[in-house]
Order: structure tokens, then sequence, then C-alpha cells
């Protein structure tokens, strides 16, 4: 197997001049920078302070196990003879958080609507998403339970 290898630079940005001498005395934000990228402003959870108007880890992850899905199930639909037009995600994560503020994630659901010519089997391009969870990346990689819930439009 061949290794890959992935960088960018985290770099906090909300230090408002105290740093973290007192909890409520510094933002959640920071930037995600990768060479040659637009920079990717970021916060935390608002739950947990962060600023609601940018993507947070979680946003991001969820969006990266979704990103990775349809990038394969488009992969495996060219190879099956599936011509899919468009394809649309609207991805839904439960997460879990305990009294200290700790959390993880619960489960995924992947909610695609992917438009096919009419004629297409249907079925064959659903099956196609049962392959995914062997072959993506991110789904690899987390340790959660990842369900699909797709519709077809033709």
């Amino acid at each position: 197997m061949a290794e890959h290898e992935y960088t960018s630079t985290v770099v906090w940005t909300g230090n408002r001049g105290q740093g973290t001498a007192t909890y409520r005395g510094y933002n959640r934000n920071w930037e995600v920078r990768t060479q040659g990228k637009p920079v990717i402003p970021c916060s935390n959870d608002p739950l947990l302070g962060g600023d609601p108007t940018l993507h947070n880890p979680e946003d991001l992850l969820i969006s990266a196990l979704s990103s990775c899905h349809m990038l394969w199930y488009l992969h495996l639909a060219s190879d099956a003879g599936i011509a899919v037009q468009a394809y649309e995600d609207t991805p839904l994560a439960v997460g879990e958080s305990a009294p200290d503020g700790t959390g993880r994630f619960l489960r995924a659901t992947l909610r695609p609507v992917i438009t096919v010519p009419g004629g297409t089997e249907l079925k064959a391009a659903d099956a196609l998403h049962h392959q995914i969870s062997s072959k993506c990346y991110i789904a690899r990689s987390v340790n959660f339970p990842v369900s699909y819930e797709a519709r077809y439009i033709n």
C-alpha cells in the first residue's frame, strides 16, 4: 500500500489581547490554511461559544464524509455506465456532548438526491452505495456508523 501525506496549517486567530488568561476572554476562531488554496475561516461549535457564521470541526467532518462518498459514487456510477446528471447531499450527523464538554459523533446519514437519465436501473444505481464504505478514505477512517437514504430523480 502506498502512503499519502496531507497537510495544512491551522492558525488560531482568536486572541483578543490577553490570550487564554480567562475562559471567556478569547475567541474560538481559527483559519485552515493549505498552500495554494483559499483560507477557510473557522470557529467552534456555537453550543461551545463559537461563531455560528463560520465552519466548525463538525461541519468539516460531515462535509468531508459526504464529499468522499459522492466522489466514489460518481466514479462507480461511471464505471457501471450510469450517467449521473446531478448529485446533492444534505448529510445529517448526530453527536452527543457530556457534561464536561467532551463529545463524539454517534452516527451519520447521507441523504443524496441523485439525478439520472430516464430508464436507468435504480436498483443498480442504489447498490453502488454499499460498495463505498470499503473504498472511501474518510468513511474507512471514522468510528461511527454511516448510513444513506438516497433518492433518485430521472
